[in-house]
């Protein structure tokens, strides 16, 4: 009988428990209960460490089970004689459980799983809840990641634990070469469990596939590129902190805006006559409001011109009542021809030309359409034969 059981109430344990079980609880509860996962518990942390302090210890054990608490601190075992609980974390967990501690976080810890979400720009302008589903892997709760039977796993005898087996290859006579390669008979876990005592659910695997549903918030304002992190929802593994899965947003193309920043560019086709004369257009926003674009009669508009309404732009991440600037870039449609009937009449309205003085013995000459792709064939033509050229002029200098 013991005298109090509140150290094993504290880690859900009975009186007489194992090591094992005693381990496993404590790991799980602080790992729980850690300050830097739970900055909240730091109180509960503490007990949880004073408690798998005293019963993971023999001779502590003895004597709080014959006289409780208050025994091990008349016996200058208790109270302030207790450890600190950060150092009692680092020894169970080889130290850097979490981040900041001995720098060695990395080893304790799983790797993140990066997923891309296509976005479009609409989304990231008004922002969205997306639901992602995923699948990963989850420690096992009918062995609760142990992967058999208690004490049913044993050390590999094939690599004596290493995971990793040493072959030897004879290369030539008296030549050979070592070959590391992964165990075939633990497949590189370095333990075995006997194929009757495995697990029937994860078949000794010690975690299942398990389907997870992620709800995606997209912020207003956020980018392309943009990390948004799930923090522990990555793999589990048994003794390892579950990594993150983390969404990385790709902006899709609009067919209408493109973003810079915190402004939208847009191009906005306008005929000859709103140009010179004034225009109204009508621009749908990314939030389906109507924008009336004016330019007044008596203002002209020239071909490739920008302008910017303020305040119509992409809301800003964490700000998004603050917005950037929608940027007009006006494109001009010429006409490819104009009725000679009319020109007197649109000289009449247009300024006048500059008066050219022809010398006698000038040449008339012939303006011909140029096509762009055409010359640029010819180019690339010119270059190769060019090259051509120079390659045959220094074979001839190298047969002299």
């Amino acid at each position: 009988m013991v005298k109090e059981t509140t150290f094993y109430d504290v880690l859900g344990v009975k009186p007489g428990c194992s090591m094992e079980d005693l381990k496993k609880a404590y790991r799980k509860l602080a790992l729980k209960y850690h300050p830097d996962k739970n900055p909240n518990e730091g109180e509960k942390f503490k007990q949880i460490s004073q408690a798998y302090e005293v019963l993971s210890n023999p001779e502590k054990k003895r004597i709080y089970d014959q006289g409780g608490e208050q025994a091990l601190k008349e016996g200058g075992m208790g109270g302030t004689g207790f450890s600190s609980p950060m150092d009692i974390f680092d020894m169970f967990f080889g130290g850097g459980g979490f981040g900041g501690r001995g720098g060695r976080r990395r080893e304790r810890r799983g790797q993140d799983v990066t997923h891309q979400l296509s976005v479009s720009l609409e989304e990231l302008y008004k922002g969205t809840v997306r639901k992602l589903a995923l699948q990963k892997d989850v420690i096992c709760d009918k062995c609760e990641g142990v992967g058999g039977k208690k004490g049913s796993v044993e050390q590999c005898q094939s690599c004596h634990g290493s995971g990793m087996q040493v072959q030897i290859q004879q290369l030539a006579p008296g030549m050979v070469q070592h070959v590391q390669t992964m165990c075939g008979e633990c497949k590189g876990q370095g333990e075995r469990i006997n194929p009757r005592d495995r697990c029937k659910q994860c078949n000794g695997r010690k975690t299942v596939r398990d389907r997870k549903i992620l709800e995606v918030h997209v912020d207003k304002g956020m980018v392309d590129g943009q990390k948004i992190v799930f923090s522990g929802e990555g793999d589990q593994e048994p003794g390892l902190e579950p990594g993150d899965i983390v969404i990385l947003l790709e902006e899709k193309p609009h067919e209408i805006f493109k973003r810079t920043r915190n402004d939208l560019l847009m191009q906005m086709q306008l005929e000859l006559v709103e140009a010179l004369c004034g225009f109204q257009k009508v621009v749908r926003t990314l939030d389906d409001r109507d924008l009336v674009v004016t330019s007044l009669p008596g203002t002209v508009t020239k071909h490739g011109e920008l302008k910017c309404v303020v305040g119509e732009g992409m809301p800003i991440y964490r700000d998004p009542f603050t917005r950037g600037r929608l940027i007009i870039q006006f494109m001009i449609n010429f006409p490819k021809t104009i009725d000679p009937a009319i020109i007197p009449s649109l000289e009449q309205c247009l300024p006048p030309r500059e008066e050219v003085i022809i010398p006698d013995d000038a040449e008339e000459c012939i303006l011909d359409d140029l096509d762009p792709e055409q010359e640029a064939r010819r180019r690339e033509q010119r270059e190769a034969y060019d090259e051509d050229e120079g390659g045959s002029s220094r074979l001839q200098c190298a047969t002299h």
